[in-house]
């Protein structure tokens, strides 16, 4: 009969002897990058299984127990037969936008008129007639008899209006 935490001790002494070489082993067998990852996998294996006391000779069952799970990471990655389908014109077409984004557009497409709406006067004319107008900066500015630094700052000021109005919204 074993004394209470003896297993423990023994896979812990064991786990320091065997280490280093069953890390070795998946270095050469699997590359850096892998190696710590299927050590751990390997000793986890063990002491899962209960085999570490009855084993006759634990280290060759920590070698099995290396190759075996070697083989199946390579069955894992082993590659799978493609499989290729003709392109069907109408079952891949790109689809139209579903009922749900529709109504998130015409709810955005309100928020920001009602945010353009409640703009100050001379800041919602700058913002429309860069936005809707399509005017450059320079012909807003000498449209209205203002700078293009002050056409700049209105449009800054309406854009942050309007992102302000979105994220209180959603």
């Amino acid at each position: 009969m074993t004394a209470p935490g003896s297993t423990a001790v023994s896979f812990d002494a064991f786990y320091r002897a065997q280490h280093a070489r069953v890390l070795g082993y998946f270095r050469r067998k699997a590359g850096r990058d892998a190696a710590p990852d299927l050590a751990q996998e390997v000793f986890t294996r063990l002491l899962r299984s209960g085999a570490l006391e009855r084993a006759e000779c634990p280290e060759a069952y920590l070698t099995r127990i290396a190759r075996n799970l070697l083989i199946d990471n390579a069955r894992c990655k082993r590659p799978r037969p493609t499989a290729f389908y003709s392109l069907d014109e109408e079952r891949d077409a790109v689809s139209c936008a579903d009922q749900t984004w529709r109504i998130e557009a015409a709810d955005l497409s309100h928020l920001y008129r009602r945010t353009v709406r409640a703009m100050p006067p001379k800041t919602r004319r700058v913002f429309l007639m860069r936005r809707v107008r399509r005017m450059s900066y320079k012909e807003i500015a000498a449209s209205l008899g203002v700078s293009v630094a002050t056409v700049d700052y209105h449009m800054v000021q309406a854009l942050a209006l309007c992102r302000a109005a979105v994220a209180a919204q959603w």
